[in-house]
């Protein structure tokens, strides 16, 4: 894992929904090649943080610079630099799944090769089928190379694993880690901790629309055990996930 220079600097990031400040001026920065993961309860402002950051939402007053561009400025530029896999991938049933590849890469004016896109996400099996024929696991995964066809120095994800099966939810780690280590800025959203823990290389966690911490997940924990936090002590080598797993195997499977 290598980090370099910010590739997205926020500063004072603010929406504002009637008498709602949903986002109330947050501010961090992004490496290259890292995983950022924003955490925080229903209503926090992650995803609206998310929406702006992505061109989708207008920002009130803050700035957004991505790659050295300003996202308010220059949101066409912007579409180009960045990767989003949403939360519920959305595709026309009737369409094979190699078509889908091919149809987003035109969309960006680009021509690849769209079974190797397939290759990398263990759906080369299913090129020809059509997407709905496609379980929910292989959905997220052809959301996933649908969003860097273009070749993204930024992809983001929101809630990428909610509603998967074990097996679809570690491949997808494991996906998303490989795109980490191409060079690739991941910015995404998550509410389950463990997966923040294992994926992501820092932290913000957000309440009622600012950050309140930000740092890697081991100095959030540290620094909770210094201010006198303990529990009960119960430690077991591995848990029910991992038994499931060991029973059924780790193999991806139709559904």
């Amino acid at each position: 894992m290598v980090y370099m220079s910010e590739m997205i600097q926020v500063r004072n990031l603010k929406k504002r929904y009637g008498d709602k400040q949903a986002v109330d001026g947050v501010s961090f920065d992004v490496k290259k090649g890292e995983i950022f993961g924003i955490l925080g309860p229903n209503g926090a402002g992650k995803t609206t943080t998310l929406e702006m950051m992505e061109t989708l939402r207008e920002i009130d007053s803050g700035t957004v610079i991505i790659n050295g561009i300003d996202v308010a400025k220059n949101p066409h530029k912007i579409k180009f630099l960045i990767g989003v896999q949403p939360q519920t991938p959305a595709f026309q049933d009737k369409t094979r799944v190699i078509e889908v590849v091919e149809l987003f890469a035109a969309a960006y004016g680009e021509k690849v090769d769209a079974m190797q896109f397939l290759r990398d996400v263990d759906l080369e099996d299913k090129a020809k089928n059509y997407v709905e024929d496609l379980s929910g696991g292989q959905k997220q995964r052809l959301s996933i190379t649908t969003a860097l066809v273009h070749g993204p120095k930024v992809f983001f994800l929101d809630e990428p694993t909610t509603g998967l099966d074990p097996q679809a939810r570690r491949n997808l780690w494991e996906l998303i880690e490989k795109v980490r280590d191409r060079g690739i800025s991941v910015i995404m959203t998550t509410h389950y901790m463990d997966e923040a823990e294992v994926l992501c290389d820092r932290i913000a966690v957000m309440d009622s629309g600012k950050i309140v911490a930000i740092d890697t997940p081991k100095n959030l924990i540290k620094a909770l055990l210094k201010r006198g936090f303990s529990k009960k002590q119960h430690v077991e080598q591995a848990n029910l996930e991992d038994v499931f797993i060991d029973l059924t195997g780790k193999g991806l499977r139709d559904e």
